[in-house]
């Protein structure tokens, strides 16, 4: 009996192998129409066997892959280009007002000390200078320490509803502000002001890495980063206006802050009710247009996102030497950040009045509306420029740079023009906010998320990736940048300017090494042979139990896994 049907498997796979043999002579070994470019023989063989039931396709679990796989599994999507260019139209329509808002908003609200500075906040609440840097490095020392939560956060709720609840705890700290009274009280405003922040940029890099190709990323960071201009004049001409409010026993700072509280609460409602989380549950887009949203970011080979959490990903983010690049990047170009909320003081210490100060600073987000759009569209049409891009803009602002450390002091409109030049180095920032997002790939990887509860003790649920290691580079950089404004080196910031033109010079030679590390990967990868390992991976249906190929972009492998993965240069 045993015999009988030890010899009846033996013939069904005598069979079997017959048959794939059959097919590997006639099919595999010659050039089917049904090859891919690069496969080799033996992966064609084995993709064959899995059409066969010689060997089994691999079935890959839901919390493994990004959600666009369920959304997307089994379905052959053709984009047709002119659809999918009026699903990003669609997308820019309702995504981009929201966002430039937001971004105007928190870049006016948090140099909104700078802006007090010279409307009387600095006599009103009895500050010195070191004290008034202190108040500008506590607000990025907070955001240093919640960081981590704050990415955990971006991951276990909505990313929507999450940034509205960070706005609108902002635009309270900023309400007290107008009833603060000393340098306690302030520093307590601050506080939360940091804390809140940590939602914000990588927020905003997240959902513009969900809807946006790489390709589409560096412009439409761009476009959100110009807003921090816009939020220069708008807080200026608010600022002038506020010099001019003689009525009440509010001062013209006081009356600056409460302007712009009321202003960001109305940003957070219309956050809450219109900012979509994802391109798979976007409101403003039609079940069928989501389908095209999702298919559209498939060149990105990155996904959409996926709320598991993955060690290996996370170990992964640590070893790579270019995450480590961009960490360095963010901290030492953004050591040259503080002069954001020096520039009132800066301006006014060539010879302006405060009136004459106020205004001028307008021109300080025209110049910034003018860089930024100038880097950022010559990062996306200079083919593989974005380092290029950015260097370039490193060495405009280091003439600046060196013209305020070498004009004479008498020559107040040659400083003011020499300062206005300076501020170029803003933009190659931009450039490496979409760089990170687009040559990074695995959610885990790319942002620090918990896992479940049934899977970790809470205490370990805590990741840190690439996003989160980049900003606390940022963070690093801003709460270190104020230190050295110091008093004794005014008027003329000697020292500062030295300070400003090492980091520029520093930051831009980083740009350009990361673009090299990247390029050799990129060739690396060009000589290697096809990995056809997740070729075929399958996702089983939740309702029928049917299997369903999964197209490689959405099984949120990293940049590293996946070898069909090129960097963005």
């Amino acid at each position: 009996m045993g015999s009988s049907t030890g010899s009846a498997e033996s013939v069904e796979k005598r069979d079997l192998s017959e048959k794939a043999a059959d097919v590997a002579g006639t099919t595999v070994l010659s050039e089917s129409q049904d090859a891919k470019p690069g496969e080799s023989v033996s992966d064609r063989l084995v993709r064959l066997l899995n059409r066969l039931g010689v060997i089994r396709a691999p079935v890959a679990a839901r919390d493994d892959v990004d959600v666009a796989a369920g959304f997307t599994a089994g379905k052959d999507i053709t984009l047709d280009p002119q659809e999918a260019a009026r699903v990003r139209r669609k997308i820019d329509w309702h995504l981009m007002p929201l966002m430039c808002v937001m971004y105007m908003m928190q870049f006016a609200d948090k140099t909104t000390l700078g802006q007090s500075a010279v409307l009387g906040l600095l006599k009103g609440d009895h500050l010195s200078q070191n004290q008034f840097n202190w108040l500008n490095t506590i607000f990025y020392l907070f955001y240093l320490v919640f960081e981590f939560p704050q990415n955990i956060a971006l991951q276990r709720f909505p990313v929507g509803k999450w940034v509205s609840i960070n706005i609108f705890v902002w635009a309270v700290a900023l309400l007290c502000s107008a009833a603060a009274k000393n340098f306690g009280t302030l520093f307590v405003c601050r506080m939360f002001l940091g804390i809140c922040e940590g939602a914000i940029t990588p927020g905003f890099m997240l959902v513009t890495s969900m809807f946006y190709t790489r390709q589409e990323q560096t412009q439409r960071v761009g476009y959100w980063f110009l807003m921090n201009g816009a939020a220069v004049i708008m807080l200026g001409l608010i600022a002038y206006g506020t010099l001019h409010i003689t009525t009440g026993s509010l001062e013209a700072w006081q009356w600056l802050f409460l302007i712009m509280g009321i202003i960001t609460i109305a940003v957070a409602v219309l956050f809450w009710f219109f900012f979509p989380d994802s391109p798979t549950d976007a409101y403003f887009l039609t079940p069928e247009e989501r389908v095209i949203a999702v298919a559209r970011i498939r060149v990105n080979q990155a996904g959409v996102e996926n709320k598991h959490f993955k060690k290996e990903q996370l170990i992964e983010a640590f070893k790579d030497p270019k995450t480590w690049l961009f960490f360095f990047f963010a901290a030492i170009s953004n050591v040259t950040n503080s002069l954001s909320n020096q520039r009132q003081i800066i301006v006014s210490e060539f010879g302006y009045t405060p009136l004459q100060t106020t205004l001028l600073g307008c021109v300080d987000g025209v110049v910034e509306i003018i860089v930024i759009f100038c880097t950022v569209t010559s990062a996306t049409y200079w083919k593989n420029g974005r380092a290029y891009s950015g260097a370039l803009a490193y060495c405009v602002a280091i003439l600046g740079a060196i013209l305020v450390n070498t004009l004479p002091s008498h020559d107040k409109v040659g400083l003011l023009f020499s300062y206005w030049i300076a501020i170029t180095d803003i933009a190659p920032f931009v450039v490496m906010l979409a760089w990170v997002g687009s040559t990074t790939a695995g959610h885990t990887k790319r942002l620090c998320l918990p896992t479940s509860a049934h899977e970790a003790h809470p205490d370990q649920n805590a990741g840190i990736t690439t996003n989160a290691i980049v900003m606390v580079g940022y963070a690093v950089g801003n709460a270190a940048g104020p230190q050295y404004w110091k008093a004794k080196y005014q008027p003329r910031n000697h020292v500062p300017w030295t300070i400003l033109t090492v980091c520029w010079f520093v930051s831009g030679v980083i740009m350009l090494v990361t673009r090299w590390y990247l390029a050799r990967q990129n060739a690396l990868r060009d000589r290697e042979e096809h990995d056809a390992t997740y070729d075929d991976v399958y996702l089983a249906d939740g309702e029928t139990n049917a299997e369903k190929k999964v197209d490689k972009a959405f099984l949120d492998l990293t940049d590293i896994q996946n070898r069909d993965f090129r960097y963005a240069l």
